[in-house]
Order: C-alpha cells, then structure tokens, then sequence
C-alpha cells in the first residue's frame, strides 16, 4: 500500500486518550516501509560507518536550505545583488499576497531572524558545530534537498567537516534509479539513515525532523537529536564584539537540555516531535 501525501488534521488538543495512544500505536509500530527502502537504508548506514575502514559513529544534519525553503522564509541571507534580485522575484512570483510591494520585507526579514524563524546557512551550521566540540574528522551525513546558492553556499560547511557525504556519494545511480520514481522513497532512504544516526542535527522546522526526534524519543533517547536555538544563535551571530569563547559558552549553557530528551507535553504540542504522555508511559 502506498500513502498519498497528506496533512494531519486531527490537531492534538481535546482528542481522546485511547485514541491518541491508537495513533503511537499505528505510526511506531504497525506502518512499517517496504522491505527494498529497509536494505537499502541498512546499506547506506553501513558504507557511512564504515567509510575509514574502521567502525565509526556517524552525524546526521538535516540541512533545509533549499530554494523553495528559502524563498518562503522571507529572511534576508548573505548574497550578491544579483541573488538577491532574483529571490525578490522568485517571492514575488510564488506568493503574491505576502509580497505585495515588498517596501516591508526588510523589516519581516528582521523580525524572523530575532525570533529565530530563520532557516540556518551551511556555514552558520558549521559554526555551530565546531563551537560544539565537534572536529573536521566528523563523519556527517547530509540529508537535504538542492541547497540554494549549491557548492559555493556549502563551501564553509565542507571546509569545516570534510568528511560530509549524501545518499548520492555512497550509493551509484543503479542503486538509487528505482528509489527515483517516488521522491518520497529518496526522503524515506534520508529518514531512515538520519533515524539510526549517532547524532541528528535539525537547521529548521518541518515534520521530517519532528518525526525523527519523536520517534528516537519514542525508542528510549539513545542517541542524542540536537534542535539549535537559532533566536540565540542569531543574536550571537549579530554581535560584533562576541569572542570566541564567549560564543562556545553561551552555545553549551543554551544546548545543555536541548539534545532531544522527552519532555512533558503541554497544549498545542506536536505529538510526532515530542512522544511524551500520549505515547509513553515515562521517560
């Protein structure tokens, strides 16, 4: 059987206990993939721990930084005028009604920034990262879409983590040819190897990350899913007379409850993100 795209309406709030534990249920343990995305995840999991010859633990990033993503956030990213001219008409074309003039975007673009409601840049993730501990012998594995501005915009971040790979550099064309017919069995592939990662890193909202977190959540927080604080990060980003290490501090005060352990639920809380009290007895 295969599911057609679809958005969940049922909310979250007022719904019945039995029928929210039915939910968890169905979504962890009766839906289950088709047995070629199974063995073809494992695979790639395998080849991305072993890549040094040696049994290696492995990152997971979930960069969404994509056109579409970027165009829609309305956040004002570093650029030439030329790049920035061809986004405003991009905008313009897409959404007509949040455009308008554009006389306010510059202030929309503020606002979202200060709020964290910006997607992050390669480069600012790379930073991040680093101010983290993490070292350029990090094995990462990037799960994302055509990434605006392509390899110039992804310069900072591999630079940084050289050892950073996508489904396409592990797996030849043969592999991958019979995954392409349905975009989404590529994203199942992405969900599956970012499910079983050491470390998952979200760079922005969406359900994809959210139902990686919950559902490592919802299999005992084994391994750590990191969801940065891009209102802190934006206003450490902005400040010129920050050093460097007052920036890792503030980063691992910020990050220390923020590596995906499961928290009580409260109204309008996504259930697929955080499993708590709908779906799991305790922590």
């Amino acid at each position: 059987m295969a599911l057609k795209p679809f958005v969940d309406r049922l909310g979250y709030d007022n719904v019945p206990p039995e029928i929210n534990r039915l939910r968890c249920r169905v979504n962890y343990h009766a839906l289950k993939f088709l047995p070629e995305i199974e063995q073809m995840a494992d695979l790639l999991v395998s080849r991305m721990r072993n890549r040094t010859g040696i049994t290696n633990p492995y990152m997971a990033l979930h960069l969404r930084f994509e056109k579409g993503m970027v165009g829609l956030s309305f956040c004002d990213f570093v650029g030439t005028r030329e790049e920035k001219a061809k986004m405003a008409e991009y905008r313009k074309k897409e959404w007509p009604r949040r455009y308008k003039n554009g006389s306010h975007l510059w202030q929309l673009a503020l606002q979202k920034r200060k709020e964290g409601r910006c997607p992050l840049e390669p480069g600012e993730v790379a930073v991040i990262l680093r101010s983290m501990g993490y070292t350029k012998d990090t094995q990462i594995y990037v799960a994302s879409g055509q990434v605006y501005g392509g390899q110039n915009r992804m310069a900072p971040l591999r630079n940084m983590f050289p050892n950073l790979v996508t489904k396409e550099e592990l797996a030849s064309n043969e592999e991958l040819d019979s995954f392409r017919k349905h975009v989404t069995s590529l994203a199942a592939l992405d969900f599956l190897v970012c499910l079983k990662s050491d470390v998952f890193v979200m760079t922005h909202g969406g359900n994809f990350a959210k139902l990686i977190i919950g559902a490592r959540r919802y299999m005992g927080h084994r391994q750590k899913s990191i969801k940065p604080d891009k209102g802190l990060m934006s206003k450490s980003f902005g400040d010129p007379y920050m050093g460097w290490a007052s920036f890792v501090e503030d980063v691992a005060i910020t990050h220390q409850t923020r590596t995906g352990l499961p928290e009580a639920t409260f109204p309008s809380y996504d259930l697929w993100e955080n499993p708590l009290t709908p779906c799991m007895c305790k922590a």
